[in-house]
Formats: structure tokens, sequence, C-alpha cells
């Protein structure tokens, strides 16, 4: 039985693209973060763009708060990664045998079952992560699970599982999205006769698969940062304003106070993450997958 493989290598190549783009990552959160006017930590516009973001962190901050919130990304990609593209590929040669079996609406399924499931169950490593990201400073000398004890003391269970619904939105999308785009780009690039199946395909369809990946989701990412770097406490005494009640809530004031566009902050990063992400995934489980 080879059903493991796509859950194992697939897993390892996530942590492994995690690891690759996670600056990029930190940029793109802090801009999806800024010019919130009910927000006074974020009201100020601090980074024009993605270059500028990364530079004015790593100046200000130096290049360890690039790289705050890799712990649980990368435990997220342990968890989420793997599950993810484990159910992707078992429900894909469940549903069709071969490639030129595979049909768009059967690819899309596969990809929206596996983005759910697996964002649902990895939602408190990305509340994390997106916590570290937006306050590097606080964090620098606390360890991953004393900060995940934090949260659950401070603001309960349900702290652990802020904005799991736009999570689960995000990654149903995504999934559902870049991998069916990627596998249908690649089939139809070597389909056409110009392209074979190598290196430079699996590039180009990975970048169409990131740029589809990145429009779609893009909106439901801004609203999932806000809302998971939002806290609600829970211990007697203390009390944190809720900016936003909800994702709805979150995107309309979004547009409200800083317009439509908002909702496309941090797009370049997203873009450029998920192209290479992409890349690095499929290559990994390309070589290995067909080694085997």
């Amino acid at each position: 039985m080879n059903d493991w493989r796509p859950f194992v290598y697939g897993g390892i190549a996530s942590v492994t693209a995690e690891f690759g783009t996670f600056p990029v990552d930190t940029s793109k959160t802090r801009l999806q973060l800024q010019g919130q006017h009910i927000d006074a930590k974020f009201t100020e516009l601090r980074y024009r763009g993605m270059i500028h973001a990364l530079s004015r962190i790593f100046q200000e901050e130096g290049i360890k708060a690039l790289y705050s919130g890799l712990r649980p990304a990368l435990l997220r990609q342990a968890s989420y990664g793997t599950i993810k593209i484990g159910i992707y590929h078992s429900l894909k040669r469940l549903i069709s045998k071969d490639i030129a079996q595979e049909r768009l609406i059967s690819n899309v399924f596969c990809g929206v079952v596996a983005g759910v499931v697996s964002s649902a169950i990895a939602n408190p490593t990305d509340v994390l992560k997106v916590r570290m990201q937006a306050h590097a400073e606080q964090f620098a000398n606390q360890g991953m699970f004393s900060a995940f004890r934090d949260i659950f003391r401070q603001e309960g269970l349900s702290g652990l599982w802020r904005g799991v619904g736009p999570t689960a939105n995000r990654a149903a999308v995504v999934a559902g999205v870049e991998l069916p785009a990627y596998d249908i780009s690649k089939k139809y690039l070597i389909l056409s006769g110009y392209m074979r199946d190598n290196a430079v395909t699996h590039f180009l369809a990975s970048f169409i698969a990131g740029l589809a990946g990145a429009l779609a989701s893009n909106p439901i990412d801004v609203v999932k940062t806000r809302l998971m770097n939002q806290r609600k406490l829970r211990v007697a005494g203390c009390t944190a304003p809720e900016i936003y009640t909800g994702s709805v809530d979150c995107l309309l004031q979004t547009c409200r106070t800083e317009g439509f566009i908002a909702l496309y902050k941090g797009f370049i990063p997203n873009w450029l993450r998920l192209g290479p992400w992409c890349i690095i995934v499929s290559f990994l489980l390309t070589v290995v997958l067909t080694s085997m």
C-alpha cells in the first residue's frame, strides 16, 4: 500500500516550502493589518509595499523579526500540509485512476474538502503565527508552547480557534482553486505538445496556480489575519475590546473605512509566496513519489 506517501511527503514538502517563503509571509501579514482606523496600533501606514516592509522590518527589528512565528508555522504545515495534500491526492486517485481521467470539477471538490478539514484542525497554530508576526517584540523571549498556554488561559479554547470560519473558507478557496489550477495548467501545457513534463512546465503551472489562488483568496485572507490578531480576554479584571464581531463585520468595516482595495492588501507577497510555495511542494512531491 502506497497511500501513506502523499501524507508523509506532503508534510515534508509543506514544511520545506514554508521555511523558504516565511519572510514574504511576514510582510504580507504586516501589510494586511496596517491601515485599520479603528485599531490605534495599526492605523499608521508604515509599509509602502512588500520590499519596503521587508527592508523596514529588518532594519528596525532585525532578521529575527522576519522569522517570528516560524515555529508555529512549521508546526502548522506539519499538520495542515500533511493532511491537505494527503487527502487531496488520495481523493483524486479514488475518483480518477490516472491524469487522463481527471476533471476540473472533481479536482475542485477534492481540493475544497482537503483545505477545509486540514485548516480547521491546524487553526491554533495559525492564530499564534499571525500574532507573532504582528507583535514580534512581545514574543521575543517566549516559547511556542508557553504562548499557546497563555492564549488558552486568557481567551479560552475559542481564542485558539479564533478566525476558524474565514480560515476554512480561505483554505477551501486556495485548495479548490490553486491545486486544480496547477493540475489543469500542467495537463494542458503538456497536452498542447509545446511543452514536456519538466521543470519549466512545473514552474509555469505553479505561477498560474499561485496567481489564481491569490486573486480568489486575498480578501478572505485579510479578514482572517485581522480576526486572528484580535484578542478577547476572559480573565477577570482584564478587558480587550473586540474590533470586529465576526467575519462579515470585519469585511464591511474594512471596506467602509479603507475602501474595497484594502481587501487586496498584501496581494503581491501573497502571490509571490504562493507561486514558489507551490513550486517547492510540487517539485518535492514529484521527485519523491515518482522515484518510489
